[in-house]
């Protein structure tokens, strides 16, 4: 009973946080300091799905991978920031973006696993379009508080994820399937909007 209760608040959690964000998160980070870091993949539905979805993804593999998959798209994200915030960039932000979303979203639902060196190389590259979008909005004098705050968001959304996934394998697997077609289906409508 009580792995069933830990299970649906699991699951709750993670429907909770899908709903709560209706938009794109990528407007200008005014006054940026910690806080605002915290905040930023929180307030768009498309990072928010994105970062939940390496956490339950990287659940679904074997080995190492479990947790190389997480630290590369940390990695990668603070490397995209660096570049963004000096207006180096990528074409296609968002496409690059909505895109992230769609493919973890297929990946979760179709349980794809990938040989490590081609989902890290896939994650990081993922995870560069989204720190180039953090990079590019950021505004203030404390891009490292900025960046530090976002870094720890990202980080309990992967571990929010990773948990959920690992919980809802045992109990409910269904539910990855219905949690990454829906990321699949958001990711596709943010492709087309």
């Amino acid at each position: 009973m009580t792995h069933l209760r830990s299970t649906l608040l699991s699951t709750l959690m993670i429907v909770a946080s899908l709903l709560s964000v209706p938009a794109f998160a990528h407007t200008e980070a005014t006054s940026a300091n910690f806080i605002t870091g915290v905040l930023h993949p929180l307030s768009g539905i498309d990072h928010l799905l994105a970062m939940i979805a390496v956490g339950m993804w990287a659940a679904q593999q074997k080995g190492k991978t479990c947790f190389n998959a997480p630290a590369s798209f940390l990695a990668m994200l603070f490397i995209g920031f660096i570049l963004g915030v000096n207006a180096i960039t990528l074409p296609f932000i968002e496409t690059g973006i909505a895109l992230s979303v769609l493919l973890l979203g297929l990946m979760l639902t179709l349980t794809i696993r990938l040989p490590k060196q081609l989902a890290l190389a896939l994650i990081g590259s993922f995870a560069l379009y989204h720190g180039i979008a953090h990079g590019a909005e950021f505004i203030g004098a404390s891009a490292a508080l900025f960046a530090f705050g976002f870094m720890f968001s990202t980080l309990i959304l992967h571990i929010l994820g990773l948990y959920s996934s690992q919980k809802l394998q045992s109990t409910m697997p269904i539910m990855i399937k219905t949690l990454g077609s829906f990321i699949a289906i958001t990711g596709a409508t943010l492709l087309v909007s």
